[in-house]
C-alpha cells in the first residue's frame, strides 16, 4: 500500500496552502472583477453579445482557444442552460449521443460511441455511490455556469475516460462584480402522465473590498421533482415449436421419459427432452439457446431429434405490457467561499450536494403464448417460418406488481489554492478534496396469476407494436380471477468516499521556442463497500380477491391512442405493497423488518498516485505559429479488494492487485492563416473496471421461464484496465466572427476491452425459490477483447451578418458525427472456454448521428428549435436463453425541441419549453449481423413523453 506517499504528498498541499496564506498577506489589492466566463469585463466600447447567442457563441470560443480538441456548453445566463439537465444539453455537442430517453428525461452519454466518460466537478473527479462515474442528470442545469467536454487529453489531465473528460463548471463568487441574485422558476406537463412537475432555483452571491482582501460567497440551491408514467408493450423471445406434420418419434432409449409421452402438433421443443435421450446423447439435447444469430428462419429448417429431420417454427414464448409510475426528486446546493488577499492569490472553498430520491411502481401484464394444449390458427412472415400471428388456449399468466424505492446523497467538499508566480508568468495551483456518496435501495414485488381461455396475438400488427387480446379481457379487471403468486423482497446498500489531493505549477516564458513548462502530482485514496439482501417466497396461493380493497390498483388508460391491446388490469397497489411489508411478509412466512439486516458483500481501497511532466512549445513556419505541447502521465494503482460470499455465511476472501502504466501525450496546433487552424493530437488513456464488474458476488434469477435453468451475473476479480491509444486530426475554419467550420478524424484502438463469458454452473445450496434450480447460466466480465473505433466529426455554427431587419439575429448550429466500430467477441463453449472470435460493432454507437439547432436573439427575444437524430444502434446483447439473434438494436430515432426566452426586463425573463414536438418513441428489436430485422423480430416499444415547460426567471447584478 502506497500510504506514506500518500500522506507525504497530502502533508506538502497543505503546507504550501499556508505558506501562500502566509505570503499572501503583505499585500492586499482588490483582486479584478471578472466576467461569467473567467475573462476579464468587457470595455464600454465592446459590444455584449447575449440570451441564445451567446451561449453558442461562447462554446465556439472555447474551442478555438484551447490547444485541446474541447467542445463545450456555456450557459446563456445565470442558471440557464440550453436545457433542463446537464445530459439533455449535452446531446446538442458534436460527437455526443443520448440513449435511454424514456422516462421523462435522458439518461446516458456517450462520446463517439463510447460511454465511459471521466466526469469532474471544477476540475476534481467525482462519483456516485460504488461506481467509477457520477451520474451527470443528477447535476440541474440552473447550478452550472459551464460544460466542456474535452475529446483529447493532455498529460495534466486524468488519465481515465477512454470517451473523454466532461468538466462541469459551477459558479462562484468572484464570477460577479458585487451583489447578485438570480432565481428561476417552473412548471412542466408531462403528456402521458399527465401531471404538472414544479421546479426552483436560488443563487445569491456578494463580494466585498475589505482590510485583508476581497472576500466573495455564493449560495445555489435547486429542486426539480417529476412525477412520469413510462409505457411499454412487448412482444417476447423467440423459440421453436414443432409443426402440425412430420413430428418426432419419442425414444425407447434407457434413461428416456417414464411413458414416453408423445409430441403433439405445436408443441414447444425444450433445448433439452427426455424423449429425445439416446445412448449418442445421454442429455435429450435438441437445440442450444443463444446462438449468434439464433436459429434457422429459412421456410421448412429443421432439427434432429432422434435421427429424424423434424421441421420447426420460430415464436414468441410470450407478449406483456409494463406500465410504470414514476416520481423523482433532486435537491442540490452548493456554496462557496473565496479570498483574494491581493491579485496574485486567490483561495477558495466550497461545497456541493446532490441528491436523487426515486420511487417507482411498476404494473406489469404478462402472458405466455407458449402452450400446445389447444393449438389455434397460426400465421407466418412470408418466406420465413416466423410466426406473426397466432391464437393459443389455456395460457399461464400472471402480473406482477413491484415498487421500487432509492435514495442518492452525494458531498464534495473543496478547498483551492491559487498563486501567481513571478510577474504572474506562473501559476501554482493546489487542491485538497473529500466527498462521500451513499446508495441505498429496496425492492419489493407480487405476482399474482391466472390461466386464460385463449389468447390471440399479432407480433407485430404494425410500427413494431404489438396487438394482443385475451377471449375475454374483462376478466383481467376482475380480482376473483386472480390467485396470489410469488413474492420478492430485496434490498441494497452502495457507499463509497474518496480523498483527493493535487498539485499543479507550470511557468510561462514570452520569448524563444519553450513557451511553458508544466508538472503535477495527484494522490487519491478511494474506499467503497456494497451491501445486500434478497428474499423470494413460493407462491402463496388463494384468491386475489382475498387481500383488502385498498391493497388493489386498477390501472386505466394504458397505451392511449397507441397500439391494439389490453388498456387496463387489476394489480396488487405497489405502495400498499410497501407500506404493508410487513404483513405481506408475515402472510409468507418470511421474516420481518426487525429479523431482516444487509451483509456486506464487497469491500475496496484503492490507492491512485499520478504525476506528469509538459511543456510547450512554439515555432514559426511559413510566417504563422505552430504550438506543440508534449507530456508524460504516470499512475500507479494500489488495489485491495474484499469479497463476501451471501452464499456461504459470507465468508471473507481478499485480493491485492497493482499496475503502473506511463501515458504519453503529443498536440500540435497550427494556424495555416489567422482563420485556418490544424490540430493534432496522440493520447493514451485507460478505463478502470467499474467496481461492479469485479465483484464476484452472485445475483441470481431463477427459471422462470421454463427453459431448465436459471441466470445470473458474477464479477471477474482479475479485471485490468481497458487501454486505449488515441490519434486525432482536425481542422477549423474561423470564417466570420461567429462562425466557423470544424472537421475532425480520429481513431482509438483499444486493448482488453471488457465483455460478458456466460458459462453453465451448478450452484447447490442458493437463495431461490421462485423457479427454483441448481443449474444457471452465469454471465461474467472478461477482457476478452481488442476494437478499433474510428470516424469523422464536422460542425457549423453560422450566424450571418449581412441579413436584413428582423432577420437579423439568426443563426445555425449543427454537427454531424460518422463512426465506424469493430471488436472482437469470443465465442464460448458451455464451461465459458473461449474456442473462437467472432466480430462486433461497439454497442451503443450508432454509425450515423447529427443535431441541428435554428438559433434567433434580437432584442428581448431568444428562441432556439432543435432537431437530434442517431441511426440505429446495438444497445446489448441478450443473454443466452432463446432462440432470435443475440443482439438487441434500438431503432433509428429523432427528436424535435423548442425553447423561447421573451426579456421582459433587463432582469426579468419569460421561458417556454417543448421536448419531443414529434412524439417519437424508442423501439428495440433483434438481430446480428444478417438475421434479424425490425419487421419480424421486433421486441419492444417505449412511449416518450412530449412535455412542455413554462417558468420565469430573475437575475439582478
Amino acid at each position: 500500500m502506497a500510504f506514506r506517499p500518500f500522506a507525504f504528498c497530502t502533508a506538502s498541499v497543505l503546507a504550501l496552502g499556508i505558506a501562500g496564506v502566509a505570503n499572501a498577506q503583505e499585500a492586499a489589492p482588490a483582486a479584478q472583477p471578472q466576467a461569467a466566463d473567467g475573462a476579464a469585463e468587457p470595455s464600454a466600447e465592446e459590444i455584449i453579445v447575449t440570451g441564445v447567442r451567446a451561449s453558442i457563441l461562447g462554446a465556439l470560443n472555447v474551442r478555438k482557444n484551447n490547444v485541446q480538441i474541447v467542445d463545450s456548453i456555456v450557459s446563456e445566463d445565470v442558471g440557464k442552460l440550453p436545457d433542463n439537465n446537464v445530459v439533455e444539453a449535452l446531446q446538442r455537442v458534436t460527437g455526443i449521443q443520448i440513449t435511454d430517453r424514456a422516462s421523462g428525461e435522458a439518461q446516458t452519454v456517450t462520446i463517439r460511441g463510447l460511454n465511459d466518460p471521466v466526469t469532474t466537478l471544477n476540475g476534481i473527479n467525482v462519483f456516485t455511490a460504488s461506481g467509477q462515474s457520477f451520474s451527470l442528470q443528477d447535476i440541474p442545469a440552473n447550478l452550472v455556469k459551464q460544460v466542456n467536454v474535452f475529446k483529447t487529453r493532455s498529460a495534466d489531465q486524468l488519465e481515465t475516460g477512454l470517451a473523454g473528460q466532461i468538466d462541469v463548471k459551477t459558479r462562484r463568487p468572484f464570477d460577479f462584480s458585487g451583489f447578485a441574485v438570480s432565481g428561476q422558476a417552473r412548471g412542466t406537463y408531462d403528456e402521458i402522465a399527465d401531471t404538472f412537475n414544479p421546479s426552483g432555483a436560488l443563487l445569491v452571491a456578494d463580494s466585498w473590498d475589505t482590510g485583508i482582501g476581497r472576500i466573495g460567497v455564493l449560495v445555489n440551491a435547486s429542486y426539480i421533482r417529476s412525477k412520469y408514467r413510462t409505457e411499454s408493450a412487448t412482444a417476447g423471445a423467440l423459440v421453436p415449436f414443432l409443426t402440425d406434420s412430420n413430428l418426432p418419434t419419442v425414444s425407447g432409449a434407457p434413461g428416456a421419459c417414464a411413458g414416453g409421452a408423445a409430441w403433439v402438433p405445436y408443441e414447444r421443443i425444450q433445448p433439452n427432452d427426455c424423449r429425445s435421450v439416446t445412448p449418442g446423447n445421454p442429455d435429450g439435447n435438441i437445440w442450444q439457446p443463444g446462438l449468434n444469430a439464433g436459429l434457422s428462419t429459412d421456410p421448412g429448417a429443421t432439427l434432429n431429434i432422434n435421427g429424424q429431420d423434424v421441421p420447426y417454427v420460430l415464436s414468441r414464448d410470450a407478449v406483456f405490457s409494463s406500465d410504470l409510475y414514476g416520481k423523482r426528486e433532486r435537491p442540490a446546493f452548493n456554496a462557496a467561499l473565496q479570498w483574494a488577499p491581493n491579485s496574485s492569490s486567490v483561495y477558495t472553498a466550497e461545497m456541493f450536494y446532490t441528491g436523487f430520491r426515486s420511487e417507482t411502481f411498476n404494473s406489469l401484464q404478462f402472458s405466455f403464448v407458449d402452450w400446445w394444449g389447444n393449438p389455434g390458427a397460426v400465421e407466418l412472415y412470408d418466406g420465413t417460418n416466423i410466426v406473426k400471428s397466432r391464437t393459443v388456449g389455456d395460457v399461464f399468466g400472471f402480473n406482477s406488481s413491484d415498487l421500487n424505492k432509492s435514495k442518492t446523497d452525494s458531498y464534495v467538499y473543496h478547498l483551492n489554492g491559487q498563486w501567481d508566480v513571478g510577474d504572474g508568468d506562473g501559476k501554482i495551483t493546489s487542491d485538497l478534496a473529500y466527498q462521500t456518496s451513499t446508495f441505498e435501495g429496496s425492492f419489493i414485488a407480487m405476482r399474482t396469476s391466472r390461466v386464460a381461455d385463449e389468447i390471440t396475438a399479432d407480433f407485430n400488427a404494425g410500427g413494431g407494436i404489438p396487438s394482443y387480446h385475451f377471449s375475454d379481457d374483462s376478466l383481467l379487471t376482475q380480482p376473483s380471477t386472480w390467485a396470489v403468486g410469488e413474492l420478492y423482497d430485496n434490498a441494497n446498500k452502495d457507499k463509497g468516499s474518496a480523498l483527493t489531493g493535487k498539485l499543479d505549477g507550470y511557468y510561462g516564458f514570452y520569448e524563444g521556442f519553450l513557451r511553458r513548462v508544466a508538472a503535477g502530482l495527484r494522490v487519491d485514496r478511494r474506499k467503497a463497500a456494497s451491501y445486500i439482501r434478497t428474499g423470494d417466497a413460493v407462491a402463496l396461493g388463494g384468491n386475489l380477491s382475498d387481500l383488502p380493497e385498498d391493497a388493489l390498483f386498477t390501472n386505466s388508460g394504458f397505451y392511449k391512442g397507441e397500439g391494439d391491446l389490453p388498456r387496463s388490469w387489476v394489480n396488487i397497489d405497489g405502495n400498499w405493497l410497501y407500506d404493508n411489508a410487513d404483513t405481506v411478509r408475515g402472510l409468507y412466512g418470511r421474516p420481518t423488518s426487525d429479523q431482516l439486516s444487509l451483509g456486506q458483500t464487497f469491500g475496496i481501497e484503492e490507492i491512485t498516485m499520478s504525476g506528469y511532466v509538459m511543456a510547450d512549445a512554439q515555432i514559426s513556419i511559413f510566417g504563422n505559429p505552430l504550438d506543440l505541447q508534449a507530456g508524460v502521465r504516470y499512475v500507479n494503482i494500489d488495489t485491495d479488494y474484499d469479497f463476501y460470499d451471501r452464499l456461504n455465511n459470507f465468508e471473507q476472501s481478499s485480493v491485492s492487485r497493482g499496475s503502473a502504466k506511463f501515458l504519453p501525450s503529443f498536440t500540435a496546433r497550427y494556424e495555416i492563416t489567422r482563420d485556418l487552424r490544424l490540430r493534432f493530437n496522440y493520447g493514451e488513456t485507460l478505463r478502470r473496471p467499474n467496481f461492479t464488474d469485479v465483484n464476484p458476488t452472485y445475483q441470481l434469477t431463477g427459471d422462470l421461464t421454463n427453459v431448465g435453468y436459471g441466470s445470473g451475473t458474477a464479477g471477474t476479480a482479475g479485471l485490468n484496465p481497458t487501454h486505449s491509444k488515441n490519434i486525432d486530426v482536425a481542422i477549423e475554419w474561423y470564417f466570420e466572427p461567429n462562425s466557423a467550420i470544424t472537421v475532425t478524424g480520429f481513431r482509438r484502438k483499444i486493448s482488453g476491452l471488457v465483455v460478458p463469458i456466460s458459462s453453465y454452473e451448478y450452484i447447490p445450496n442458493n437463495d431461490i425459490e421462485a423457479g427454483a434450480t441448481d443449474y444457471f447460466t452465469i454471465t461474467r466480465p472478461a477482457n476478452a477483447s481488442d476494437g478499433v473505433l474510428k470516424g469523422v466529426e464536422v460542425g457549423l455554427t453560422y450566424f450571418p451578418t449581412y441579413l436584413p431587419s428582423v432577420l437579423d439575429g439568426l443563426g445555425f448550429q449543427g454537427s454531424l458525427t460518422v463512426l465506424d466500430s469493430n471488436q472482437t467477441i469470443p465465442e464460448t463453449n458451455q464451461l465459458g472456454e473461449v474456442v473462437g472470435y467472432t466480430q462486433s460493432d461497439f454497442f451503443n454507437v450508432s454509425k450515423l448521428s447529427y443535431n441541428a439547432t435554428l438559433a434567433y436573439q434580437r432584442g428581448p427575444i431568444g428562441a432556439r428549435l432543435s432537431y437530434v437524430w442517431r441511426k440505429g444502434f446495438l444497445h446489448n446483447n441478450e443473454q443466452r436463453l432463446f432462440a432470435n439473434p443475440i443482439g438487441v438494436w434500438y431503432k433509428s430515432s429523432g427528436y424535435m425541441d423548442f425553447q423561447l426566452t421573451a426579456n421582459v426586463t433587463d432582469d426579468i425573463a419569460l421561458t417556454f419549453d417543448a421536448r419531443n414536438l414529434t412524439k417519437e418513441n424508442q423501439q428495440s428489436f433483434y438481430k446480428y449481423g444478417s438475421a434479424g430485422g425490425a419487421e419480424t423480430m421486433n421486441l419492444g416499444t417505449t412511449l416518450v413523453p412530449r412535455t412542455f415547460a413554462i417558468g420565469a426567471r430573475f437575475t439582478f447584478q
